[in-house]
């Protein structure tokens, strides 16, 4: 099992995209190669959704829930961080599992991309 200490990376604010980006590449290859990932969030106290998105909610497009949900682990994160982690899972899962959801996604985020255009 692999032993990931994201205070390490983020320090306190699981915000930046660089961050969940470069989480999600070594969970992403750790997962793929067969192998665990400790997830561990101590010292670590504001967190967006997005950083979740990215982080862990994408690995749901490529990787079974059940490899996922048996593989990775999260320890210490604190229970905001908990249930803003819990939705980003629920809503990744819905996302790819759910075609007719992820088109209805994609087209409120295609119109909101022209309005800012």
């Amino acid at each position: 099992m692999i032993y990931i200490r994201v205070y390490d990376l983020c320090r306190e604010n699981c915000i930046a995209q660089k961050h969940a980006t470069a989480l999600h590449e070594i969970i992403h290859a750790e997962l793929h190669a067969g192998r665990k990932v400790e997830l561990d969030f101590a010292g670590t106290r504001r967190f967006l959704t997005i950083f979740f998105n990215l982080a862990v909610g994408q690995l749901y497009r490529d990787i079974p829930a059940d490899v996922i949900e048996r593989s990775l682990k999260v320890t210490n994160l604190e229970d905001l961080g908990q249930r803003v982690y819990l939705d980003a899972i629920d809503s990744a899962k819905l996302y790819y599992n759910d075609s007719e959801y992820r088109k209805a996604v994609d087209s409120v985020n295609a119109e909101e991309e022209l309005a800012c255009a």
